[in-house]
């Protein structure tokens, strides 16, 4: 038995405080007229753009105002081709940068979005290398600056579906914890439990292997012991650049592996209802662990089980921990996060049956352990809500 696996990241990444301020000199060397895709504050997309002009670099701002629907990326796309940019920039979360990554991927490609979008498209490859995409998080979660993928809801067909090529891989990441500052205590216990999914999903997937482990371990670990002082007190830098380095290998855990239940659920749940990613996954996260791990334990599967014993650990900082103080330990910090229910989101057990469904056919289900049945994925809803 030999180590074997891939890892592709982005091209460049720049991890420092302060970075942002680097960035008009190294969009210089990308390109002339720059696409500032970002979130419903512009106040940083608005001081890049000043920053750019007087160095005589035209830009373009488009906002993106929640998760992005197929129309937005369309509208971005078609403005992205009429002013003739040739760099994209995403500033913000997880959205204005899967926003940008989609539009620098279709911007010189030709047909239309749902030619390339997985699951309700066509699912064709990218013929077009993307235009250059510079990705700046201000979010602390997604790990969107790193991977490979835009997530895009379909309101059409009601689920949310990804836009993926080996080629989306940001070009340049910049990844500046100040940024990361001014978020509110809500914003910083949702991206922060989403960080930890993909950190804690890929840790235990079926598809895991040694290289990504390490990235797993390191992120939790740092997870572990920040997200709760930073949700206590957002000026805590040393909080902020431990989740911002975690969330980051999340994004590049999740990249090279599939996810599991959490993200399998989470497609067509943000799809049906208004939703945040990470409130998903901080809802369903708990249910899923103590799932899994029962479901191990009745068909046996030993080693895998030996995998949340050590995830356990890790979090807890108890080397006595085993599987099931792990569920324990996230469950007690999605409480003192104070994260809604889903049923504050009007979600009822009406909508089980087809949650279930379109779960069962997601991408992510694939990396989920243990093969769960309809009665199990029902009985992690009714746990959630």
């Amino acid at each position: 038995m030999g180590l074997n696996f891939e890892f592709v990241t982005s091209t460049r990444i720049i991890f420092e405080n302060g970075s942002f301020n680097k960035v008009p000199g190294l969009i210089k060397q990308q390109g002339s007229k720059v696409f500032i895709v970002t979130g419903k504050n512009t106040n940083l997309a608005s001081q890049l753009s000043e920053w750019l002009t007087a160095i005589d670099i035209q830009s373009e701002i488009f906002k993106i105002y929640s998760e992005p629907t197929t129309s937005d990326i369309e509208r971005g796309t078609e403005l992205a081709r009429k002013t003739n940019c040739n760099v994209i920039i995403g500033i913000g979360g997880g959205s204005a940068i899967d926003s940008a990554k989609a539009i620098a991927a279709l911007a010189p490609n030709k047909g239309e979005l749902t030619d390339y979008l997985e699951v309700i498209g066509k699912g064709r490859k990218l013929e077009e290398k993307p235009l250059p995409c510079i990705a700046i998080p201000t979010t602390a979660g997604t790990g969107a600056e790193v991977t490979k993928n835009s997530v895009i809801k379909s309101t059409e067909h009601n689920v949310k579906v990804s836009l993926r090529s080996d080629l989306m891989y940001p070009k340049l990441a910049v990844v500046d914890p100040e940024l990361t500052l001014t978020m509110p205590p809500h914003l910083t216990a949702a991206t922060g439990i989403d960080a930890l999914t993909h950190l804690l999903e890929t840790f235990v997937s079926n598809l895991s292997n040694p290289f990504i482990d390490v990235l797993c371990r390191e992120g939790m670990k740092r997870i572990s012991t920040s997200l709760e002082p930073a949700f206590n007190n957002g000026n805590n830098l040393e909080a902020r650049e431990n989740m911002a380095m975690a969330s980051m290998l999340g994004g590049m855990a999740l990249a090279s592996v599939k996810l599991g239940a959490v993200h399998g659920f989470a497609g067509p749940m943000g799809g049906m209802y208004p939703i945040p990613h990470g409130t998903v996954c901080a809802c369903l996260l708990p249910a899923v662990m103590e799932v899994n791990i029962e479901a191990l334990k009745e068909s046996k599967q030993k080693n895998k089980l030996l995998r949340f014993d050590e995830l356990a650990r890790i979090l807890t900082g108890n080397n006595s921990a085993v599987a099931g103080d792990g569920a324990i330990w996230v469950k007690q910090l999605v409480s003192k996060l104070q994260i809604p229910s889903l049923s504050d989101y009007q979600i009822t057990a009406e909508s089980f049956p087809e949650l279930v469904e379109k779960a069962k056919n997601s991408s992510s289900m694939k990396g989920n352990p243990v093969e769960l049945g309809d009665d199990q994925l029902r009985e992690i809803l009714i746990k959630s809500l």
